[in-house]
């Protein structure tokens, strides 16, 4: 597989705290907004132009383009952000509690991304390759890094992780209770190693940022259509990203909750759950599951019941459809609960585990949402098996975590 090294635009080390900012889809507009209104120089000017507006406009008009682009442009002028002359490997340690993993932050081929080596396991919306992708078309930057993961291997692992102990961070600071260690390399040998060891690798797999990879190839189309001279090796053939070892990665469940019955009384409601589940009491409070299909059920006041399929729903011999988020889904949320698409439903949510099941509590017993699930999370050997099929996974399956922080490199073209 191809890694390629890069000439990264980064910020200054004495202003990188006040630059850079989480994902951008994982922040409300209002938490965009109060972000900007405390620092001037937050990455959100770039990653979520509609900020630059005072009013509600539409995210994917030139016009907010345009003031990403201007955006980027001021950082640069104002000289935050440098651009570094030779092209680098750059590498990227996160810390959150007692968990440790290191990447290497590289581009990554388009061509890989189109051919299937670089796999995913989600399905993408167009209305959000749409925007994404007229963001790198505008910007002519990806802004924001892909996370891809591979299946680890000693000797590839070595080639880039090792280097933490050898050169000194660039930036080290700590945000959300997360620690991130930065770490640029300029040595010629050490780069082309890393690239040798990379070849030995089959494939990549997307943990998250399938809509950025997507709108990768997409903006590639458009520029690749207004160059005439189109060679194959110019930036926009290549895309941002951080790739893990997948031995490495944290996943954490993705759990839901739900804002009704459906019309069913709850002793309605835990007799339909019986049909096709052992439903108990739960031995504690709040519930966790302990393995995989295995669930727990929170309706409300403290009391929670463990729900695990009978023989016949936990749909073993697919894969699939065995994944805990399909057996809730077509056995609980959808001929239960009356939640057919849990991609549009209003009436049920999601809550990352990392925000604690008192989250998931909390919108039962103060919000008046009616049920809880709390799930096991689902390993990443799953998730790379089902991309290798070609198959995809229901939505909110995973979430990562660490989240990889946006404007610590960009890529120009």
């Amino acid at each position: 597989m191809i890694v390629r090294p890069f000439k990264g635009l980064r910020p200054r080390k004495d202003v990188v705290e006040k630059i850079v900012v989480k994902p951008y889809d994982v922040v409300t507009e209002e938490e965009v907004r109060e972000e900007v209104r405390r620092n001037p120089h937050s990455f959100f000017h770039v990653t979520r132009p509609e900020v630059n507006f005072d009013h509600r406009v539409d995210t994917q008009s030139k016009e907010v383009l345009l003031s990403a682009k201007k955006a980027l442009e001021e950082l640069i002028d104002e000289k935050l952000m440098i651009q570094d002359q030779q092209d680098c490997f750059y590498i990227y340690k996160l810390q959150y509690k007692d968990h440790v993993q290191t990447g290497l932050v590289a581009t990554f081929s388009v061509d890989e991304y189109v051919l299937g080596k670089i796999k995913k396991h989600e399905l993408t919306r167009k209305s959000k390759e749409d925007e994404r992708a007229k963001h790198v078309y505008h910007v002519k930057a990806h802004t924001g890094p892909v996370y891809l993961t591979y299946r680890s291997d000693p000797k590839v692992n070595e080639a880039f992780e090792s280097l933490v102990n050898e050169i000194k961070p660039e930036y080290d600071f700590t945000s959300d209770n997360v620690r991130h260690s930065f770490y640029v390399l300029r040595d010629e040998k050490k780069i082309e190693d890393i690239i040798s060891a990379f070849k030995s690798v089959d494939s990549f797999y997307i943990a998250d940022g399938h809509h950025r990879a997507a709108a990768a190839a997409r903006a590639r189309e458009w520029f690749k259509k207004e160059n005439p001279n189109h060679r194959g090796d110019e930036e926009y053939n290549f895309f941002l990203a951080v790739v893990f070892p997948h031995d490495k990665l944290k996943v954490y469940e993705y759990n839901r909750v739900v804002k009704d019955l459906n019309g069913l009384s709850e002793r309605e409601f835990l007799e339909r759950l019986s049909e096709k589940f052992f439903v108990e009491k739960a031995p504690e409070q709040p519930y966790r599951p302990k393995k995989i299909h295995e669930f727990g059920v929170y309706l409300g006041n403290g009391r929670w019941y463990v729900m695990r399929p009978k023989s016949e729903v936990a749909g073993e011999n697919d894969l699939v459809k065995g994944f805990d988020v399909s057996i809730l889904q077509d056995d609980v949320l959808s001929p239960i609960l009356g939640v057919e698409n849990p991609r549009t439903d209003p009436r049920i949510d999601f809550v990352p585990a990392v925000t604690g099941l008192g989250e998931l509590v909390r919108y039962v017993d103060e919000k008046g949402w009616k049920v809880g699930f709390s799930l096991y999370p689902t390993p990443v050997e799953a998730i790379m098996k089902v991309a290798d099929k070609g198959l995809v996974v229901p939505p909110k399956s995973t979430w990562f975590h660490p989240k990889l922080y946006s404007g610590l490199v960009v890529h120009l073209m």
